[in-house]
C-alpha cells in the first residue's frame, strides 16, 4: 500500500499544480498571440462576461509566478508571523498575494496598474479576505511606504536597483524582505570581494544588510515566461551600520568601483579625478572657514584671477596646489598599503579604513552643500 501511495504522489502533485494554475489565469486566458507582437505583450482576457482587454507588458516586468510549489516556500521562508504586516510590491494579479493574506495580519499591495488592481480586488474578495488587503495604486519608486514588518515580493526586473536602495537605505524599519528578483541581479547582490560579479551594488547593500540566497526559479515558471531564470534572496538589515556619511560613502564607492579591476594608484593619479577631489575638498574647507568667520573664501576681491579660470588658464599658484593634492593623495594610499590594490578585491572594512584615512587627511568625494534628493537620486546612484 505505501508502494502504491508513493506512486500517486507525483501525479497527485502536478494535479494540484495545474488545477493552481487554471484558478491562478482564470480571470487571465492567453489567446494566440501569433495576432499580436509578443516584445510587446502577450494578449490576454478576462473570463466571466468580462470585455476588457488586458494585456502583460513584458518590458514593463509583467512576469506572473504561477508555480505552486514556488509561491509557497517563498512564504515559508518569510518566517511570516500572525501578527505582521507584509508590503508586497508588484502583486499583479494576486497569486502571491492570496497566500500572504492566509498567513499574515495585513498586506499592503503596491501595483501601478489599474487593470492589475482591478483583478486583484476580485479575487481577493472572492475568498472573502479583502478586509486584510490595502492596495496602493502608485509607483513604488514614488511612493511613501506605510509602517510594515517584511517584504514579500516578484520585484519587476526594470526597477531591482533602484527599490533595494530605497528599501535598506529608507525610514521605513523591516525585519526581513525576501525578494525573486532576475538572477544575474541577485548574483551580483551576492557577490563577494575577488569574484568576477562583485560590484558596487554588493558594497553598498551589504553596508547595511546580510544577504541570503534561497532558490533559482526557472523562467519556465512564469506566465509569460522572461527570457532568464530568477532567484529568491532574503535582506535583513543589520543592527548596526558603521557610522559613516551616506553620500560621502555612495560617491567614494562610485570612484572606486568605476574602474574596479583599476590599482587604487592608478584611479586616484587620473588628472581629471585629482581635479574634481581637489574641487571638492577645496569647497569643504571653504564651507568650514565661512562657518567659522562667515566669510566668503571663494570671494577675494579677485576678480581679474577669477576671469582667468573661468576662461581655462591655470595659474602657477593654482598647479602648485594640484600637485600638492595629488601627492598627497598618493601619500594617504602608501602609508594605508592601498596603492596597489583593487576595488574589485576589497571588503567593506578595508574600503571603510580607506575613506576615513582619505578623509582624515581632507580629501573628499562629495559636496555637502547639496541637499539629498530622497526621490531615489541618491537611492539610484548607490547601486548602479
Amino acid at each position: 500500500m505505501k508502494t502504491q501511495l508513493k506512486k500517486r504522489n507525483p501525479i497527485h502533485f502536478y494535479l494540484i499544480q495545474s488545477i493552481f494554475r487554471q484558478n491562478s489565469l482564470r480571470e487571465l486566458r492567453t489567446k494566440p498571440t501569433h495576432h499580436y507582437n509578443d516584445t510587446d505583450g502577450t494578449r490576454i482576457t478576462e473570463e466571466r462576461n468580462q470585455q476588457d482587454n488586458l494585456y502583460l507588458y513584458k518590458s514593463k516586468g509583467q512576469h506572473l509566478l504561477t508555480n505552486l510549489r514556488i509561491l509557497d516556500t517563498i512564504v515559508r521562508k518569510s518566517s511570516i508571523n500572525p501578527t505582521d504586516t507584509v508590503l508586497e510590491i508588484g502583486p499583479g494579479t494576486g497569486n502571491l498575494t492570496l497566500k500572504l493574506l492566509n498567513v499574515a495580519s495585513k498586506v499592503v499591495a503596491v501595483e501601478i496598474d489599474k487593470r492589475m488592481v482591478e483583478v486583484l480586488n476580485k479575487r481577493v474578495k472572492e475568498h472573502g479576505l479583502e478586509e486584510k488587503l490595502n492596495v496602493i495604486r502608485v509607483d513604488a519608486l514614488k511612493a511613501e511606504f506605510p509602517k510594515f514588518d517584511l517584504v514579500v515580493a516578484n520585484i519587476p526586473y526594470g526597477i531591482s536597483s533602484p527599490l533595494v536602495a530605497k528599501l535598506v537605505y529608507g525610514a521605513n524599519p523591516f525585519r526581513s524582505a525576501t525578494l525573486l528578483l532576475q538572477k544575474e541581479f541577485a548574483r551580483r547582490m551576492l557577490a563577494k570581494p575577488g569574484d568576477s560579479e562583485f560590484n558596487r551594488l554588493a558594497v553598498n547593500v551589504k553596508l547595511v544588510a546580510d544577504v541570503e540566497f534561497v532558490m533559482d526559479v526557472s523562467k519556465r515558471d512564469f506566465h509569460p515566461a522572461p527570457k532568464v531564470d530568477s532567484s529568491v534572496v532574503i535582506i535583513r538589515p543589520k543592527d548596526q551600520i558603521p557610522d559613516v556619511n551616506l553620500d560621502e560613502w555612495w560617491a567614494f564607492t562610485k570612484t572606486c568601483f568605476g574602474k574596479k579591476n583599476k590599482t587604487l594608484g592608478a584611479t586616484f593619479k587620473q588628472k581629471k579625478k585629482v581635479i574634481e577631489l581637489f574641487r571638492l575638498s577645496t569647497i569643504r574647507s571653504c564651507n568650514r572657514e565661512v562657518n567659522r568667520n562667515q566669510y566668503d573664501c571663494a570671494d577675494d576681491g579677485d576678480n581679474e584671477k577669477e576671469s582667468d579660470e573661468e576662461e581655462g588658464h591655470s595659474s602657477p599658484f593654482a598647479d602648485t596646489g594640484l600637485g600638492l593634492f595629488k601627492e598627497k593623495i598618493i601619500e594617504v594610499l602608501k602609508a594605508g598599503g592601498f596603492e596597489d590594490k583593487r576595488p574589485a578585491k576589497l571588503c567593506n572594512e578595508e574600503l571603510l579604513h580607506l575613506l576615513s584615512l582619505l578623509n582624515g587627511a581632507g580629501i573628499y568625494f562629495h559636496e555637502q552643500t547639496k541637499p539629498r534628493n530622497v526621490d531615489n537620486v541618491a537611492f539610484t546612484a548607490a547601486c548602479c
